[in-house]
């Protein structure tokens, strides 16, 4: 299984980017996939995650700002990204859980099976 990010890269604050995420090597058509990010000297974090019906739920620095969303026919995961802050600088990673969304701790890093390299936001004031 392959996750590959894209769509990273500096940009201004109030500025917006798409992250993309396109998963192959994965069988199974329910899965829940997710967002996470790292910054300098931080641990990683859950940004979003959403399931293949399209649930979704967001850690609170990021909502009404961030819309995660995919496309199942080409197993593709996006998450855009509006408003950016300096804060939001960080190396960003998609996930893929391997079953379905656990939406009483949706942000375990444990629970994502297979992970993409990342790709890295950088958001200037």
């Amino acid at each position: 299984v392959q996750a590959v990010e894209s769509g990273g890269g500096p940009v201004q604050a109030g500025g917006s980017l798409r992250l993309s995420c396109a998963v192959s090597g994965y069988s199974r058509s329910t899965y829940c996939m997710g967002w996470f990010r790292q910054g300098p000297g931080t641990e990683r974090e859950g940004v979003a995650i959403i399931d293949s019906g399209g649930a979704t739920t967001y850690t609170d620095s990021v909502k009404g700002r961030f819309t995660i969303s995919r496309d199942n026919a080409e197993n593709t995961h996006y998450l855009q990204m509006n408003n950016l802050k300096p804060e939001d600088t960080a190396m960003y990673y998609c996930a893929v859980r391997g079953r379905s969304c656990d939406w009483y701790q949706p942000f375990v890093t444990s629970g994502f099976k297979y992970w993409g390299q990342g790709t890295q936001v950088t958001v200037s004031s």
